[in-house]
This record gives C-alpha cells, sequence and structure tokens, in this order.
C-alpha cells in the first residue's frame, strides 16, 4: 500500500523567515497538494537560547500572505500534536532512554572548557569512536560514578554512539543514492540536559516518524545530517518507515560564489525576507517583499523556478498551474542564482496582468498617502492606473506615473519648458482650448483626429504643440498616450490645465 503523502515545514523561531526557506515551505507545498497530501508546520524551538518573541507569529504571517496554505500546525492543530517541539518533551524522553537501554547512546559529562582543552589538544579533534574513551562520559566512567554524578544533578548531554567504517546509504529523489562512510560521522548530541530538550538531530526523527511524514523536503545544507539521521531511524526500529529524503538546491548570492545572505540583499538594494521584520533586541528593521510593493502570486511564480524548471520555456505560473506541473525529476542539483531583477520583471508582468479595478484597490492605499481617495470613483481609478501601470514595477510606483489624474500640475519641467515653449506657443494653446471647447465626443480617437486635423490645417509642428499640450495638462513630457489623459480628465479639466499652463509657463532662454 502506498504511503499517503505528508510532507512537514519545519522552522526556527530564531528571526525572520528567509527568503530560502520560504521556497522550501513552498516546494513541500506543491508537492503535498499535487498528490493530494497534508502539509504540517513544525516549530523547532528546542534551541531556547536563539528564540526570538515574534518570530513563529511572522512565520505563519508569511506564508498566509504567499498563499502557502498549512494543513497541521500549532494555529490549525490536529491529529499528530503537539507541534511545537518544546511542547514535546514528555515524547523525547522516552526515545532517549530507548537508545540508552538499547546502548545506542551513552551519557557524556564533558564540560565545555573540556572540550575546548582537548580540540586545543587534538587537531581537527572530533568526538567520535577514536576519541569517545578518553573522555568523560558513561562509556569511559564505572556504572557508580555515572550514577553518583546523575544523582548530583551533574548537567549532561547524551550522545549518539555511531559504530566507525560503515557506508551509510542514502536515497535522495534529486541527487540519487549518495553514500558517507560512518567513520567521518562525529557522536552528535541528542539531549541536554540544561534545559531538558532534544537536539535538532532527535527531535526531527522523533517527530517525522511520530507525525508519519512521508517526504523530508529540505535545504541543501541539511545533507551532510542525513546519514545520521538514517542512522537514528534504524537505531530506533523505525528503518521500515523511513521518509524518503528530497535535499534542495542552495539559493546563491546573485554575483560571485557562497549562498544567498541578507548582507548580499542589503549590499545590492533587494529584501531576503518575505516581510518587513522589526529586530526586537537590536530595533533593527529589515525590509520585505510585501512592503516593497512584490505582489504574493509574483514571489511565488519567481521562487518556483529558482531551482525548478518545467522542462520548456514557460516562465509564468498560477499557483494551480505548479502544484499541476512540479516534480522533483525537473529539479537542478546546482544552485540557483538569485536573479533579484528576474523578480522585478515577475512583478511587472503580474501588475500587466492584473485587472484595472483589483489593481485599484490595491493602489488606493498608496494614493491615500497623498489625496483622498473618495474624490474620485473606484472607476475613474481603475482607468488611471490602468493607462500607466506598463511603466511600473511595483504598485507604489503608480503614484509617481499617475499623480497628474489625481492633482493638477504646480510646476512645469524646466527642461521641458526650455525645449518646447516658444514665443508663439500660448497663442497657439489658446486656440487648442477653443478646438477642444467644440468637441462633443471627448472620446480619445474622436478627439485625436479633430486636432490633428486642427495642426495640419494650420501647418503647426506637430512635436511642438503636442509636446506643449502634454506639458500643460501634465506638468512634463510624459505619460501615456495624450487623448487617453484627456478623455479620463474631461473637457472642462483639460481645458482649465491647459489655460492655468499658459498662465503660468514662461519663455526660459537656452
Amino acid at each position: 500500500m502506498e504511503r499517503k503523502v505528508r510532507v512537514r515545514f519545519a522552522p526556527s523561531p530564531t528571526g525572520p523567515l528567509h527568503i530560502g526557506g520560504v521556497r522550501t515551505a513552498l516546494y513541500n507545498f506543491l508537492f503535498a497538494r499535487q498528490h493530494g497530501g497534508t502539509m504540517i508546520l513544525r516549530i523547532e524551538d528546542t534551541d531556547s537560547t536563539r528564540f526570538v518573541p515574534g518570530a513563529e507569529d511572522y512565520i505563519n504571517e508569511a506564508l498566509q500572505w504567499l498563499g502557502i496554505g498549512i494543513d497541521e500546525g500549532v494555529r490549525e492543530g490536529g491529529n499528530y500534536g503537539p507541534y511545537k517541539q518544546s511542547e514535546r518533551r514528555d515524547i523525547y524522553r522516552k526515545y532517549v532512554k530507548q537508545l540508552l537501554d538499547d546502548g545506542k547512546a551513552y551519557i557524556a559529562f564533558d564540560t565545555p572548557q573540556e572540550l575546548e582543552a582537548k580540540r586545543q589538544e587534538v587537531a581537527n579533534f572530533q568526538y567520535d569512536a577514536s576519541t569517545r574513551l578518553q573522555m568523560r562520559n558513561s562509556l569511559s566512567l564505572p556504572a557508580d560514578e555515572v550514577q553518583r554524578l546523575l544523582d548530583a544533578g551533574e548537567k549532561h548531554v547524551v550522545r549518539f554512539k555511531i559504530e566507525p567504517n560503515r557506508d551509510v546509504v542514502v536515497n535522495d529523489l534529486i541527487r540519487g543514492v549518495v553514500t558517507i562512510n560512518s567513520s567521518i560521522l562525529d557522536d552528535k548530541v541528542l539531549y541536554k540536559s540544561a534545559d531538558d530538550l532534544p537536539t535538532y538531530h532527535l527531535a526531527n526523527i522523533v517527530d517525522d516518524h511520530l507525525m508519519e511524514v512521508s517526504h523530508v523536503i529540505r535545504g541543501e545544507e541539511w545533507l551532510p545530517s542525513a546519514p545520521l539521521h538514517v542512522l537514528l531511524y534504524e537505531a530506533l526500529g523505525w528503518a521500515d518507515t523511513m521518509p524518503q529524503f528530497v535535499h534542495l538546491p542552495l539559493l546563491l548570492k546573485p554575483d560571485g560564489k557562497g549562498k544567498l545572505s541578507k548582507r548580499d540583499g542589503d549590499r545590492l538594494g533587494f529584501p531576503v525576507f518575505p516581510l518587513e521584520w522589526h529586530d526586537p533586541k537590536s530595533g533593527d528593521i529589515s525590509s520585505g517583499y510585501r512592503e516593497r510593493g512584490y505582489l504574493p502570486q509574483a514571489v511565488v511564480n519567481f521562487l518556483a523556478l529558482l531551482g525548478w524548471n518545467p522542462g520548456d520555456d514557460r516562465e509564468m505560473f498560477t499557483m494551480d498551474e505548479l502544484i499541476k506541473e512540479f516534480s522533483f525529476e525537473h529539479c537542478s542539483k546546482k544552485g540557483a542564482k538569485f536573479d533579484f531583477e528576474k523578480g522585478k520583471w515577475f512583478n511587472h508582468e503580474y501588475l500587466m496582468n492584473m485587472a484595472d479595478d483589483e489593481l485599484a484597490q490595491v493602489f488606493k492605499p498608496v494614493l491615500a498617502q497623498h489625496v483622498d481617495p473618495a474624490q474620485f470613483s473606484d472607476q475613474y481609478i481603475a482607468q488611471a492606473v490602468g493607462l500607466v501601470k506598463s511603466r511600473v514595477n511595483f504598485v507604489g510606483e503608480l503614484w509617481d506615473q499617475a499623480r497628474f489624474f489625481f492633482v493638477r500640475p504646480d510646476s512645469y519641467a524646466e527642461k521641458d519648458v526650455r525645449k518646447r515653449w516658444k514665443p508663439e506657443t500660448p497663442d497657439i494653446m489658446r486656440d487648442l482650448i477653443e478646438v477642444l471647447r467644440g468637441i462633443g465626443d471627448f472620446t480619445s480617437h474622436n478627439s485625436e483626429e479633430i486636432v490633428l486635423d486642427w495642426i495640419k490645417e494650420h501647418d503647426y509642428h506637430l512635436g511642438n504643440v503636442m509636446n506643449a499640450f502634454r506639458l500643460t495638462v501634465v506638468g512634463e513630457c510624459k505619460g501615456p498616450h495624450m487623448f487617453d489623459i484627456t478623455e479620463l480628465l474631461g473637457k472642462d479639466e483639460t481645458i482649465a490645465r491647459i489655460q492655468a499652463g499658459v498662465d503660468a509657463i514662461h519663455i526660459i532662454e537656452n
């Protein structure tokens, strides 16, 4: 019988969610949805010293914004909880005891100072089969001494006893068969008495097993841990239910070599977090994709193609299309360069494809920073953004491109005045006012025909007249098609602006 697909995204609440973690969550979600499976959000908070207030809420909010749905988790509940590792202490203790009773693990009393002294004494020191008997642990100390130390409340850890010279095989859906000799592995710490919590290694194995996780989909940086996890599954007697491992390619710096970091984003001016993050300790603020004006659909589409491709040249995918097309067969083994300029391109494409009325609603908070949106109908705002959206990458940039639809010019671009405003221009603009005043059907096409015929009839210079016209209405020589602008502004507003421009603009000598 084929196992039901159950995957988990298991971040630690130690700060904001990195964009690489977002991609891991996305790939888990796509795989789960494609197979009718379950997406679990598990909070790995076993390292109490690194806990950051607000981080867990941030993770939930970020996933919700991106449309990455969670089926089981701290907020959603489920039949396999608790979903926060700090609330599963009793569960972990049982398996720590099992490993100790079976001789698969041992208790170590070495202090940090003793470990550091050994590192100074032995080059490339590793706590393993070749050194463990030189240390203070239950393998090297008499049983009564071990019990005495435990009774005295001596701080200790439990280490996994790795047998040397064994080839450990990891089957990975992206990388194939990976074989690592156990001699290069150290006796990892599985449990610390100081906080009565397991480390990542044991907690993940226990949780994945008990939550019946079928596939462990995580970043490439966890690949070195995979052999240890295989050995732990075997030591606990769970080899037959071991999940399928999938190690995703790294997200790499846009330039140079190495893994993408926050420093790269700060240096090159792009976010590495999905949402803005306010550090509760330092007070520092880190930018987020949401606050920069990225659409969640664009971020999802962009991230999906960093390490996966559909096997052809397609680039634009809805979430439903990604769910249908996604496969690990088309995931790369190599790291993916983080092309943040491509991310801007995706956002532009999604803005272009968004319905004007929908985009208008997204734009309203930006508009409200400058004018009262209630002065304008929803239809007017939608038409305005529809005329300029091809010129922007982000919603926040719409104001700069569309402000003249909402505010009359109070100044006129000096460079355009120098180039386009001639001694005869005021008289021509006054005549243009009369032409416009006589137009009954003020639609773009009809107005254009009448004005262009008038310009031709009087043998005016087309460029000079039209640019002076634009200058009075817009305030500078930029913007969409001129007669699309005047149709939306309406006859009275267009004429009023031309008259105001004629009164205000004076020739600037070159």
